[in-house]
């Protein structure tokens, strides 16, 4: 007998929808058929539902160590669950200590292993100062490295200068695992911020102004150039303009090792949701015009980004209170990791775009990049039995189904045309909209 088996669903592959049955034996996806003769030891029907590979978000800062109140692996696990990620892959600058050694890292992946219920992968750290430990990091498991080319706002993980990000991306190369940037240009969102703040100007227009898109840009271009000196592979995080993907395009175009993601909050809203949401709202690079925004969601329906994060960055509420704090000031990051996979569904209701995309997306395509293919990111026999089951129900974001540890969010009073109803992690589940993230399992570290 099979563990688990699934009747009546329509499974969503990157081909296509199909009607299928699934049969899960020891977490692993044993059969995928039109009908399976097998009973299961528990039966599940999924009429009318959509089954989705379970999503992959390469990009969640989570805070733990030194700043779980801020989020940690549990809070932060079921919320992921609850949105339909089985596979979070976390950030290495916000905990404290930042994961930039080996140690670093092996302690930070202890806390996930004894905490999250789904499985998660780990980021190194690129800084000054670390390129000593990089091989460390790689040969303990991390899955690649993340350097920024602005200011953090983190003490703990500053920002690397010409000379460290070309040594590092070098040092990389030779080790063969990617760079991941936050390709912001440090010299001209400094001088930009400075200059607002010493004239007084602290209004959103303002802060969209002290981070333009030719910031975004030249990073984008500079970083390509040291790529192709010492052919490093290189993943763009976040990026939110067309001409940015433009840029990445020409690179792609010349064979060069690059991919990119952008986020549903660069999607779904525009410059102008600062005015409603304040500075929740707020993020790095910021949320662009409407014009551009259009262009970004135009280039997403071309098949032109590789695949969707959501670039969870939560804090404590208060550091987002707009009364306490301006634009300038307040946290820069959207609380945004349990809306991936609802963000593009949304976005691909919106467009008429196939769910077959979505799987591309949220799924098969990171996955892909960083090593995790073999077992995540589709809906194969043999791989990973992590899978989401949606309904075309409506469903609204609010404060008790978000499961975040802080909920308030850009997402909060948000509406959606879909919904999640099951998750299952290696044919566990870990979430029913009924009873909301469930404790059934502890998460693995992969690691790469």
């Amino acid at each position: 007998m099979y563990d688990v088996v699934i009747r009546n669903a329509k499974v969503v592959l990157e081909t296509g929808i199909v009607e299928s049955e699934i049969g899960i034996k020891d977490g692993v996806i044993a059969e995928l058929s039109e009908r399976i003769s097998e009973q299961g030891v528990k039966e599940i029907d999924a009429k009318g539902q959509y089954v989705f590979p379970g999503a992959v978000d390469v990009h969640v800062h989570l805070n733990e160590p030194g700043r779980a109140f801020w989020e940690g692996f549990e809070t932060g696990s079921n919320m992921f669950a609850a949105g339909g990620t089985t596979t979070f892959v976390d950030m290495p600058l916000n905990g404290i200590p930042s994961t930039i050694t080996e140690k670093d890292l092996l302690d930070k992946a202890k806390l996930g292993e004894a905490k999250s219920i789904v499985d998660f992968g780990l980021w190194g750290g690129l800084v000054p100062g670390n390129l000593q430990e990089l091989a460390g990091l790689s040969k303990a498991g991390c899955l690649g490295f993340k350097a920024f080319l602005s200011p953090t706002g983190n003490k703990e993980f500053e920002s690397v200068g010409d000379k460290d990000l070309i040594e590092g991306m070098n040092r990389i190369a030779e080790i063969g695992k990617v760079l991941a940037l936050h390709a912001e240009s440090g010299p001209i969102t400094t001088f930009l911020t400075e200059k607002m703040k010493n004239e007084h100007r602290h209004s959103y227009d303002d802060y969209l102004a002290s981070r333009p898109i030719e910031a975004e840009v030249e990073a984008v271009e500079r970083a390509i150039h040291y790529a192709k000196i010492t052919g490093c592979p290189l993943h763009f995080v976040h990026i939110s303009s067309v001409t940015a993907v433009s840029r990445i395009e020409q690179a792609k175009a010349q064979g060069m090792n690059i991919s990119l993601e952008t986020c549903p909050h660069y999607l779904l809203f525009s410059h102008e949701a600062l005015f409603e949401k304040k500075n929740l709202a707020k993020c790095a690079p910021p949320l662009r015009k409407k014009e551009d925004h259009l262009q970004l969601r135009q280039a997403m329906k071309d098949g032109r980004i590789d695949f969707l994060t959501s670039d969870h960055s939560p804090c404590v509420a208060e550091l987002k209170d707009a009364s306490t704090y301006s634009i300038f000031d307040a946290w820069g990051g959207i609380n945004g990791g349990g809306v991936t996979l609802l963000g593009a569904l949304q976005f691909a209701l919106d467009e008429n775009i196939d769910f077959s995309r979505v799987v591309n997306w949220t799924a098969k395509h990171p996955a892909e990049r960083f090593g995790l293919s073999h077992q995540k990111g589709s809906i194969d026999e043999g791989k990973d039995a992590d899978l989401v089951f949606v309904s075309l129900q409506p469903h609204e974001v609010t404060l008790e189904n978000m499961y975040a540890k802080h909920p308030l969010s850009l997402y909060t009073n948000e509406r959606f045309d879909a919904r999640i109803e099951t998750v299952l992690a290696s044919g566990v589940n870990v979430f029913s909209r009924e009873s909301g993230p469930i404790q059934s399992r502890t998460g693995k570290w992969l690691t790469a």
